[in-house]
């Protein structure tokens, strides 16, 4: 379904008949109502970030649920939408952290790129409606990508923003992998604690206490 090593590290999921069943009824919505991402955006996350060059994990809620804007990875959207407001966040701590002044388009396919897993709690989500698949199977996936990623002997950052990402952090019980924790970059929760969080500095700092390659975060 991935077309690399996820393929092999999930087949437990893909082949158990209760995952298999609720994808099918997913398949179903999408024949019926407008969902998002696109179906072949769905896996977009795993498809550009393979288990083997993991070293980042930044989980989201679920995808946006406007017109065009889901395009596989948690928090990025396509360059031809509008950036929103949570990532417009990201960018504000990103530039106060580092440095790196914003892009203009909210496309992140470049961390996917360099080791950051892109990753949602939920995969879809209908149209206008946030949330809308939460609870219906997804998270047996996701969850259980967190606990084979917690098997990796290279340490790997989880980035853990908001309560709905946190509740993956019981998964993460390896001693050699580090975990950041925040409140989430909505304007409804970035001046609890989101800014001034420092996640990339911190990131990049563990790596090299590691001896490991940083990640570039630069976007362009």
């Amino acid at each position: 379904m991935i077309g690399n090593d996820w393929d092999e590290k999930l087949k437990v999921i893909w082949d158990s008949p209760g995952f298999k069943n609720f994808y099918q009824s997913i398949m179903v919505e999408y024949e019926k109502t407008e969902i998002y991402p696109p179906k072949d955006y769905i896996f977009k996350a795993l498809q550009l970030t393979s288990f083997k060059n993991t070293k980042v994990v930044i989980v989201g809620q679920d995808p946006y649920h406007g017109k065009g804007e889901a395009m596989g990875l948690s928090f990025s959207v396509n360059k031809d939408i509008k950036i929103p407001p949570s990532l417009q966040n990201i960018y504000k701590e990103l530039q106060d952290d580092l440095g790196i002044k914003p892009k203009s388009d909210g496309d992140l396919t470049n961390w996917a790129k360099n080791g950051v897993l892109l990753l949602n709690a939920v995969l879809t989500v209908e149209k206008d409606k946030p949330a809308s698949h939460r609870g219906k199977g997804w998270e047996i996936l996701t969850d259980y990508i967190i606990k084979v990623l917690n098997t990796k002997e290279e340490p790997v950052v989880f980035i853990l923003w908001g309560n709905f990402a946190k509740e993956k952090a019981k998964y993460i019980t390896n001693p050699h992998h580090y975990i950041i924790m925040s409140p989430h970059p909505s304007p409804f929760s970035a001046y609890s604690g989101f800014f001034g969080s420092k996640p990339f500095s911190k990131t990049n700092a563990f790596f090299k206490k590691n001896n490991m390659e940083p990640i570039n975060w630069q976007l362009d």
